[in-house]
């Protein structure tokens, strides 16, 4: 294939981002019912043709992504690409999840009263503010308490009380606050690639211009963006010594989703590193600081919200769910399935022990990566990035869109190798595995499957090539090199 140019790249990409929109006013997950007739069923037909069109389209976005990783494009020309292919989405009805529905109906939820922590959207009159919203929720999510934290129930309410639950206006804020987060995570990329002396824009080609974040975060507005997007903010200030400023960051990320939480720990290793004194007194800032600081955040945002602290007590209702994706989950139940089969027994203690175990694989890993970065063999937002990954392959659920937590953060902080080069194929395989309606068929793990086959041998193919995946340094010494600087940096 002949090289393309950034331009010829930012065009074709738009044409794939503009038909995957299209797409998805036929096919994409479209509401029990809307009042104002717009996302709304087609026939077998039209239906038909936004398949086609929907993954013609993804699929034209995600080359048009590859080919321009290869172009070395400059911050400025890649942050204007993102403009052009976030722009289709925005009007688009909800892509690949059910998920925002469940966000409408929460606020409308909170604002009539009711419990979030103990009762699911079912409890909303169908014909009142969010009965829309809570008949388009997905089957298992009807009857379950929210895992999400006050501060997005907060924006879930205003979204609600501003629309009175009525479901396009409701998805379209929504979908605001995700561009916001989108915003938010490229700002921030910017400058931690700045200061672990990366290119800034291969880090906003892997880390916003991805066609999974695009896909997920924009068309599917999940709150994953929002919750990166606080976490890449709270890293940025940490970094240039405003832990409290930062800290303040990753409790408001906590308060989205939980695991932005594991962010607190290696936040501790930058302030302990730059702290001053006797060991004993660094460790213990390091430890005690930003978790005191983020507990405080997360102590006045569940009282402003006025919801509770059940959000406690509904963290592990993900991990009912069984996920393709979770390998603990997967193997627990074949374990457990097996058990019944040779000796009798309830498959369901087994997987929830095999479950258990992951998480508890995960934590070491974390702990191991805290330590090394504590010692200064690795800098540690680029440990956190790892971090994160370890924890959401390890998890007893896992969605696509999971993967952006740790691909996000290791966007700016690895250079060419490995971990850059996978991030890049899984983000191009994971895109398939879910159909624009939000369900998981089986022929899109075969999707992804063959994705992955490819990407690895592209890959392979440009491993000697300058013009292969945009890093800033291909050689390990480089890298090394600048993951010293950023050491140096962070006060080791």
């Amino acid at each position: 294939m002949g090289a393309w140019s950034a331009g010829g790249c930012r065009r074709l990409g738009t044409v794939g981002a503009a038909a995957a929109a299209l797409g998805g006013w036929a096919v994409g997950t479209l509401p029990a019912h809307d009042p104002w007739g717009l996302w709304v069923p087609h026939g077998t037909a039209v239906t038909a043709a936004g398949y086609v069109l929907a993954y013609a389209g993804l699929t034209t976005l995600v080359v048009a992504w590859w080919l321009y990783g290869r172009t070395g494009a400059g911050v400025r020309h890649t942050l204007v690409t993102l403009l052009w292919w976030a722009v289709p989405f925005v009007l688009a009805p909800p892509l690949y999840s059910a998920d925002v529905y469940s966000y409408l109906a929460q606020g409308a939820m909170v604002l009539e009263g009711h419990d979030v922590y103990s009762v699911g959207p079912s409890v909303l009159d169908p014909a009142g503010p969010g009965g829309d919203a809570a008949a388009s929720v997905g089957g298992h999510w009807t009857d379950t308490p929210a895992p999400y934290g006050p501060f997005f129930l907060i924006l879930a309410r205003a979204a609600a009380w501003a629309t009175g639950g009525t479901i396009v206006p409701g998805v379209l804020v929504l979908r605001l606050v995700a561009l916001g987060a989108l915003a938010l995570i490229a700002w921030a990329l910017l400058r931690l690639a700045r200061e672990h002396g990366r290119d800034g824009s291969a880090a906003l080609w892997l880390g916003a211009l991805n066609p999974l974040l695009l896909m997920h975060v924009v068309g599917g507005v999940h709150n994953d963006g929002l919750m990166t997007g606080l976490m890449l903010a709270g890293a940025v200030f940490a970094l240039r010594g405003r832990w409290i400023s930062g800290s303040v960051l990753i409790g408001l990320a906590m308060m989205v989703k939980s695991p932005a939480a594991v962010a607190l720990l290696f936040v501790g290793v930058v302030v302990g590193r730059a702290a001053t004194g006797p060991t004993a007194r660094r460790v213990a800032k390091g430890l005690l600081g930003p978790g005191a600081v983020a507990g405080a955040v997360v102590l006045l945002v569940t009282l402003v919200g006025g919801t509770g602290f059940g959000w406690l007590d509904t963290q592990g209702v993900a991990g009912r769910i069984h996920t393709a994706l979770s390998a603990s989950s997967d193997l627990g139940l074949g374990l457990g399935h097996l058990g019944r089969l040779l000796f009798g027994t309830d498959p369901a203690p087994v997987t929830s022990a095999v479950q258990n175990l992951g998480l508890a694989a995960a934590l070491v890993l974390i702990a191991l990566l805290a330590w090394r970065s504590a010692a200064g063999r690795i800098p540690p937002v680029h440990a956190l990035g790892l971090a994160l990954l370890a924890l959401v392959a390890l998890s007893p659920m896992v969605q696509p869109w999971y993967l952006l937590w740790g691909a996000v953060v290791l966007a700016a902080t690895a250079g060419g190798g490995r971990a850059r080069s996978a991030v890049a194929v899984l983000s191009a395989a994971l895109v398939y595995e879910t159909q624009p309606s939000g369900s998981t068929p089986a022929y899109g793990f075969v999707l992804a499957g063959l994705t992955c086959v490819l990407g690895v041998v592209l890959v392979r193919r440009t491993a000697a090539d300058p013009g292969g995946l945009p890093a800033d340094d291909p050689d390990t010494e480089a890298d090394t090199g600048a993951d010293r600087a950023a050491g140096l940096r962070t006060g080791a």
